[in-house]
């Protein structure tokens, strides 16, 4: 009973004096912490901005992205890592494009979500409209669902706002054929409903 009491203090002592060893113990490699951050951007991330983020020399963090980038590539797997207007982001392979197209626009029976349901309101009445501001009727942000929509045809861009540059969207024409409308016209009263002074809401917002 004393000779293991004494062993248990022992122990306890020994994983004190380790813990500044463990505090410093170095977090997930380079390459994980990169896909980690990169899986869940929705445009290109300069090197500079991961290296600042990861705390790493950006020359490290630029050699890893191509690394990773010559790996997937060897590997054929379904996504690559591009660069593209000055940083890095996750695509779709370009042979893998088709299937993911049917996927998303034929494949996938789900219902849209009453998120989705309620961005696309807004796009079809604010029309062109951007992101910030589908968020700012919404109360809430929509980057996930507005790729949603992108990704299933229902909104496209439409060009850029000339004062903010941010990009506008507007329903397609398959927004169109879904809901059996000849045109915007069509669309039943619902515009009355949404607020009229988006500009100001999205002031709060930001």
């Amino acid at each position: 009973m004393t000779g293991g009491g004494a062993w248990g203090v022992g122990e306890a002592e020994e994983g004190l004096a380790g813990e500044p060893e463990e505090a410093g113990e170095p977090g997930p490699a380079l390459e994980a912490a990169l896909e980690a951050i990169l899986m869940v951007v929705d445009e290109p991330v300069a090197e500079v901005t991961l290296a600042q983020v990861l705390e790493r020399p950006t020359h490290e963090v630029a050699a890893a992205l191509r690394g990773l980038a010559a790996e997937y590539t060897a590997a054929g797997r379904g996504f690559d890592l591009r660069e593209v207007a000055g940083g890095w982001r996750f695509y779709t392979r370009a042979d893998c494009a088709p299937l993911v197209e049917r996927f998303v626009r034929d494949g996938q029976q789900t219902r849209l979500t009453q998120a989705a349901l309620e961005t696309l309101a807004v796009v079809a009445y604010r029309q062109p409209v951007s992101r910030a501001r589908v968020a700012a009727v919404r109360g809430v942000n929509s980057d996930g669902v507005m790729r949603t929509l992108v990704a299933r045809g229902l909104v496209e861009e439409a060009g850029t706002d000339p004062e903010s540059q941010a990009v506008l969207y507007r329903t397609s024409s398959y927004f169109l054929e879904r809901l059996g409308l000849r045109d915007l016209s069509e669309l039943p009263e619902l515009a009355p409903f949404l607020p009229d002074d988006v500009e100001n809401l999205e002031e709060t917002t930001k």
